[in-house]
């Protein structure tokens, strides 16, 4: 375990001394090439800003709102067929939309049942099996300036339900 600790924490300065190695026998001005770096990051802060934040106070209405409590209500008679847990389904709404607000939701979730339980072990693989997906289309479709995203919506909304349902099939085919 030792050997992975030091590994992990030499990693970056072992990266970055390849990088300046690499562009000194490339001759590469390294400084120049940075700071273009940063002012295109810049650059691309500001036309995301204006997208984070609708998506933010989106997801603070819906919270507050209790519509998400409305929307697990609804879909317990399916969920309940599937054998889905009650409990995470808050997480399965929020998941797709927002990475701080499924982190703060599965927080909870960990709090309440605990990191051992079976729900909290379904939380945890839902959070690693699923992508925030409004959030990653809105920020690189408006980045590229993509205008039709119905179909890659979609297939990414399909792609979180398999991984949910698996999530919850693999958790408990291991408890």
């Amino acid at each position: 375990m030792s050997f992975v600790n030091y590994l992990s924490n030499s990693i970056i300065p072992i990266v970055i001394t390849i990088i300046i190695i690499y562009a000194l026998k490339e001759k590469i001005k390294i400084f120049d090439t940075f700071l273009e770096g940063a002012k295109e990051g810049m650059e691309i802060v500001v036309t995301l800003l204006p997208t984070l934040i609708g998506l933010f106070v989106a997801i603070g209405t819906l919270r507050s709102s209790g519509f998400i409590d409305c929307l697990v209500n609804s879909a317990s008679p399916i969920t309940n067929i599937l054998g889905v847990p009650k409990e995470i389904m808050p997480l399965a709404f929020l998941r797709p939309i927002s990475g701080s607000a499924s982190i703060a939701i599965g927080t909870d979730i960990m709090k309440q049942y605990g990191v051992d339980s079976n729900i909290g072990i379904i939380a945890a693989t839902i959070m690693g099996s699923t992508e925030t997906t409004f959030y990653t289309i809105a920020i690189y479709t408006s980045v590229v300036k993509i205008k039709k995203t119905r179909g890659i919506l979609f297939a990414a909304l399909i792609g979180d339900l398999i991984g949910m349902l698996v999530s919850v099939a693999i958790c408990r085919i291991l408890s």
